[in-house]
């Protein structure tokens, strides 16, 4: 009889919870729907600002003062770089991050919903992979969870990080060094996709981005050239070297390269050459190795043009690891809001725009991905570092057509269009409810680091970053001071106003 009624009593203080949950995701709801054109005007003011990577200084002044203004403590600069964003809000524990980030690529200009190429600017950078989308979603969904730590006095503090060139994979393993994790208790990824999703274990890929530049001496390349020691020679030979290493390499390596530094004319022997290299692989120890194998390589090259060499590490970035608590959390959420009611004029768009690119023309997606259904990707991204160190999992939402690829001109379409603001307030809607479950369930943070220490025991993290790497502040400074001044026509200088 006693157990019968204190199961009763669990009973119903599971159903009180779980309506007030309810309630507050409710509240949380109201409010994103209620600011649905703020939201938008968050999105495409950062889609005309476009700015590359460690160059957002328009895009990181106009988060820190939209976030101010809804009540955030905001700081720039941390880690040594100027144009990184972190915002907060309440105190004490539970901390829940947002990652994410707003940079633009190189040459991807377009004017929003033109199927045709037309540029804005010729040749000026663009958002084709959406990450302007990113700031509406993080911000739309922390400005709701305020909300509702205000009204139902929830205790814990939420933060967002906009972490600078996350195309160059630069910013997180830094932000990670410096420290700025090490109190979270959780976060959660966001990107921007073509559908709902979220996943566990590994997500994408290891890499490792560096420069090598050799030294050699100049000479005239027909009066003396025995005289010359050809850097571009050492170039090509370390590119040559590592094609002849890749049969002895594991299956799942990445690597590709760009020679930045190629000479000057044909009759002059070079004493500059540059090449970048990508070095990828399914996890960091794999990705470690085969960079250092590449090293060498340069190294032998050195040898035979008797050249010298300096390598600099640009970047580094661990695979994403999914949290399955996490993952499974946000799943339910993913399932409850679903993918927005795209009109019939969205879907003619969409299948128009698929057509016209030879892809299979299946218009937008009306149903979420089922948990499990993401599979290691061999792309990158640097909020791989935070995934390993704090218990995490992504939320991918739909705003974007399917089958158009992300960086190629064709994906800057969309990204100021009626589909990305739909996807925006769906995507704050899930990621805001997932914040809630983790503010309001010390159950549910405490299983998500049972399964994270579960996750990393036999893979201990450490940084890809040399002790002496420092942030590359001046790329992509030339190109955006270039630009940037016909740029500014397009801003929209318009404040968004939350309420």
């Amino acid at each position: 009889m006693a157990r019968g009624a204190i199961f009763a009593l669990a009973l119903v203080f599971s159903l009180a919870c779980s309506a007030q949950t309810d309630e507050r995701k409710k509240l949380a709801f109201d409010t994103i729907e209620r600011n649905a054109t703020q939201l938008a005007l968050i999105g495409d003011s950062l889609y005309y600002f476009a700015e590359l990577g460690m160059q957002e200084f328009e895009s990181a002044k106009f988060l820190k003062e939209t976030l101010e203004g809804i009540g955030f403590r905001v700081r720039t600069g941390d880690a040594g770089f100027p144009t990184n964003v972190w915002a907060e809000y309440g105190s004490g524990k539970p901390k829940i991050v947002i990652v994410t980030e707003v940079d633009a690529l190189p040459e991807g200009s377009q004017t929003p919903g033109s199927i045709d190429r037309k540029p804005l600017i010729k040749g000026a950078p663009g958002h084709m992979e959406g990450h302007n989308t990113h700031g509406a979603v993080a911000i739309g969904a922390a400005y709701a969870v305020k909300r509702v730590m205000e009204r139902y006095k929830l205790p814990g503090t939420v933060a967002i990080s906009f972490g600078p060139a996350e195309e160059q994979l630069v910013s997180r393993p830094f932000l990670v060094r410096a420290g700025l994790f090490k109190d979270a208790d959780a976060a959660i990824l966001i990107h921007i996709g073509d559908n709902f999703s979220t996943g566990s274990g590994l997500l994408n890929y290891a890499a490792i981005s560096a420069k090598f530049t050799f030294h050699g001496k100049t000479a005239h390349g027909a009066v003396n050239p025995w005289e010359g020691r050809d850097a571009v020679d050492a170039v090509e030979l370390m590119d040559l070297g590592y094609d002849k290493l890749r049969e002895h390499l594991r299956p799942s390596q990445r690597a590709h390269r760009t020679i930045t530094i190629g000479g000057i004319q044909p009759n002059i022997i070079p004493d500059l050459g540059q090449i970048w290299w990508f070095v990828r692989d399914a996890n960091a120890p794999w990705a470690k190795e085969n960079f250092d194998k590449l090293v060498n390589i340069g190294k032998g090259a050195t040898m035979m043009t008797g050249t010298t060499m300096e390598m600099e590490v640009v970047a580094s970035a661990w695979p994403q690891l999914g949290n399955r608590v996490l993952a499974e959390a946000i799943q339910a959420n993913i399932d409850a809001v679903g993918n927005p009611a795209w009109s019939e004029d969205e879907q003619k768009f969409a299948r128009e725009f698929q057509g016209a690119l030879g892809q299979k023309v299946v218009g937008l997606n009306a149903s979420p991905l089922k948990l499990g259904a993401l599979p290691q990707i061999f792309a990158s991204n640097d909020s791989g570092d935070v995934t390993w160190n704090v218990p995490t999992a992504p939320i991918n939402f739909p705003a974007s057509v399917p089958g158009v690829n992300y960086h190629n001109w064709q994906a800057a379409v969309t990204p100021a269009s009626s589909i990305a603001h739909k996807g925006e307030v769906a995507g704050a809607k899930v990621l805001a409810a997932s914040l809630i479950d983790l503010l309001s369930t010390p159950a549910l943070v405490a299983r998500a680091r049972e399964q994270f220490q579960q996750d990393t025991k036999d893979t201990p993290y450490f940084s890809l970053l040399p002790a002496d790497a420092k942030p590359p502040v001046e790329l992509n400074r030339e190109t955006m001071e270039r630009f940037r001044p016909e740029m500014r026509k397009h801003y929209l200088n318009k404040k968004p106003r939350l309420d």
